[in-house]
């Protein structure tokens, strides 16, 4: 009767050892095979192109008018050469300005981006989770990422509410 509790225990825990199931996806791949994904990717290449066009044209317009203000600076008056020179400053702060507007972290092509961008990404996640809700997985890894992301983690694995209870915090009171 023991022999048999003993195999009945290492049963149990033999299940128990096994019980995480871990699965990998490759987002890039996936996301190349959507019609929409590639469809934002071409306007944002289509706006992007424009706005650089326009970046491209400021800059050689302040060449431009540097090149002509080197030429005639001899010529120019004290007076005439300061306010060549805050032309060509000024315009090079608009030109600056604009390539910031549209290519900055805050800039038209980022919020662009995630405008059309992440529902797509959303709608990815969610058939992720879909999947391995439906075969029991724990755990879903990018493989397309540089670093390793999760994409998928069964909620009972995570210990961030032990961790923070173990520094003395209560969790769920975030600053």
């Amino acid at each position: 009767m023991k022999k048999y509790l003993f195999i009945a225990f290492l049963l149990c825990t033999s299940f128990g050892a096994f019980a995480q199931k871990f699965a990998y996806v490759d987002t890039e791949y996936i996301l190349k095979h959507l019609p929409e994904y590639k469809s934002a990717l071409s306007q944002l290449d289509v706006a992007s192109k424009q706005w650089q066009q326009q970046v491209d044209q400021n800059f050689s317009e302040i060449d431009r008018m540097y090149k002509a203000y080197q030429a005639d600076q001899v010529l120019l008056t004290d007076d005439m050469r300061k306010r060549r020179e805050n032309e060509i400053i000024e315009k090079e702060k608009q030109a600056k300005e604009f390539q910031r507007q549209k290519f900055g972290p805050d800039g038209e092509l980022f919020q662009s981006r995630a405008k059309l961008i992440k529902p797509i990404q959303d709608k990815v996640a969610e058939a992720i989770k879909q999947i391995a809700k439906a075969k029991y997985l724990d755990f879903i890894f990018d493989k397309s990422s540089e670093a390793t992301m999760m994409i998928y983690a069964s909620s009972n694995y995570d210990l961030s509410s032990d961790v923070i209870v173990k520094l003395g915090y209560k969790p769920g009171t975030a600053n």
